[in-house]
């Protein structure tokens, strides 16, 4: 399979002191992954196959429960194509 992006913001219904440190469980585990990502001001983008990444969706939000998140809202974005996309191929002429 290609390599594809995915974006993942997760808005844990925590208090407001607590948003922080739910959302930072759900950093950790993405850096302990393996995949390549980036953090951004409203959401993590992962680049990797699918599969992977979509169980990397799926429990973040686990962890936010396992946080003690009454519920969690999630927005995804996926970037697919047949022979693949990366994050620098889009962002590259951005940065120094």
């Amino acid at each position: 399979m290609s390599v594809v992006n995915v974006s993942l913001q997760v808005i844990p219904v925590v208090t407001e002191e607590r948003i922080y440190p739910v959302v930072d469980k759900v950093i950790e585990y993405i850096q302990a992954s393996g995949v390549k990502y980036e953090v951004g001001p409203m959401e993590t983008t992962m680049e990797g196959e699918l599969d992977k990444l979509l169980k990397i969706v799926a429990k973040a939000q686990e962890i936010c429960v396992e946080q003690g998140a009454a519920r969690v809202i999630s927005m995804v974005k996926i970037d697919y194509k047949a022979e693949g996309v990366t994050m620098n191929e889009k962002v590259y002429k951005y940065r120094k």
